[in-house]
């Protein structure tokens, strides 16, 4: 049985997925590719035999290994990677046991890791990001010209459209898939640092292997050692943490407006979905709630990772032992909602005709009107007109009538219908700008 609830037979799709954790689950053969790919590398130089390099790389397999004696030897000898060493030197025949993890560091090791998930993961999201964009322009184009209530503070405020409100998600969307693929250049790299970054075990072949090592594994050279530069790694989990609040603002609107007093938006469900086992009449927004859910793991893995950026001289273990939690934790909990946002905005379901009803109910001309009265009154006093007016009339066009501060053509003309000519200009900018990858 799982330890944790968000990893147990039934709950586990609700933090993570199949390809995400496929990411993670492979992370022991992953760790033994790499030092595959260090040998190689080193062979290539002459710094080990070739011989040896071939064997390792014939017997690193996560399925041979014996797993308890790998445990039982990292606890006893409480080193990080020492059990696995000598679980790997168990399997090869006796030349090429010495060259296992050849002037290599725990560091050297999990950082290359670090740098292989933040690819894979960063693409996995931007691919899911990718397809949200996509719906979004599409929904934004398809309701450009509905018309709904803009709310402040919670209020029904002036009108906008519902393709507006569409397009600064997708407008936000976009960035952030801009923001993953600038990123990946910078953080998918290697590491291959020694004792204390200057690869003095290497000389003079340091800088010449690393960069044949993080070749061998699709990453860049990082041209020089970032053991306590954890800067990528608390941009990776910043730029994660700002994706799920993005979604996150997605999910509360849809969380929002399907309240039934509201009745805008749906999510799209299931036959088989019950929302309540004793209240049978509801329909949860469940997607959109645990998008909020998700955004608000994320955010605090990624300021663990933030705190790393604080480290000692030239190695130190309080800052990457730390990213060894915050890191899945942000990339499982930012990658299953770019996962969910994808059903979430393909499935959403639009009232439009409730969106213009309950703009309707609501004192939507206000602005028009005081955008007129200015040009005649003055803006401040303007102002002051029609709060009394608001205050003391039950009706907003007869009681400024009334007082004579307005011809009533023009009071009927500002408050016949919403102009809304700007907010449909912007959803044609941000639809015409197409996706980020349709740009490069």
């Amino acid at each position: 049985m799982a330890t944790r609830l968000t990893e147990s037979a039934e709950y586990a799709h609700l933090w993570s997925t199949p390809y995400l954790r496929a990411v993670f689950d492979q992370r022991l053969q992953t760790w033994l590719d790499i030092l595959v790919a260090l040998a190689a590398a080193q062979a290539e130089l002459g710094l080990i035999p070739q011989a040896a390099a071939g064997q390792i790389a014939e017997h690193a397999r996560a399925e041979h290994l014996d797993l308890e004696f790998v445990a039982a030897e990292t606890r006893r000898t409480s080193h990080s990677t020492l059990g696995l060493i000598r679980g790997l030197q168990r399997l090869l025949p006796e030349p090429a046991r010495e060259y296992v993890y050849y002037g290599a560091t725990v560091q050297d090791l999990t950082d290359t890791w670090f740098g292989l998930v933040m690819r894979d993961v960063g693409r996995l999201i931007q691919d899911d990001l990718i397809r949200t964009h996509g719906s979004l322009l599409r929904l934004a184009a398809e309701h450009r010209d509905t018309v709904m209530s803009g709310r402040t503070h919670g209020q029904p405020g002036a009108p906008i459209t519902f393709g507006f409100k569409v397009a600064t998600w997708a407008d936000e969307v976009g960035r952030h898939i801009v923001r993953l693929s600038e990123g990946g250049e910078r953080w998918s790299v290697g590491q291959l640092a020694g004792a204390v970054g200057v690869l003095g075990f290497f000389e003079p072949h340091g800088a010449e292997l690393r960069k044949l090592f993080c070749a061998r594994l699709g990453l860049r050279d990082p041209l020089v050692s970032w053991t306590t530069a954890r800067d990528r790694v608390a941009e990776f989990g910043t730029v994660l943490s700002m994706v799920a609040a993005t979604l996150a603002r997605i999910g509360n609107e849809v969380y929002e407006l399907q309240r039934p007093e509201i009745a805008e938006l749906y999510e799209r469900t299931a036959k088989a979905t019950v929302g309540s086992i004793t209240m049978p009449h509801k329909r949860n927004p469940e997607i959109s709630e645990h998008l909020d859910t998700l955004a608000r793991l994320a955010r605090a893995a990624a300021s663990v990772l933030v705190e790393g950026m604080v480290g000692g001289h030239e190695r130190d273990g309080r800052a990457w032992k730390a990213e060894w939690a915050a890191l899945p934790d942000v990339a499982l909990a930012a990658g299953t909602a770019a996962s969910l946002a994808t059903g979430l905005v393909d499935g959403l379901v639009v009232d439009s005709d409730r969106m213009g009803e309950n703009l309707r109910r609501t004192g939507w001309a206000s602005e028009r009107v005081l955008a007129g009265l200015s040009r005649q009154l003055g803006k401040h006093r303007a102002q002051n007109v029609l709060h009394e007016a608001l205050r003391e009339d039950a009706d907003l066009v007869s009681g400024l009538a009334s007082r004579g501060v307005a011809d009533p053509a023009d009071l009927a003309r500002w408050t016949a219908r919403p102009e809304l000519a700007t907010a449909a200009a912007m959803v044609d900018e941000v639809v015409a700008r197409g996706t980020p990858e349709a740009r490069r």
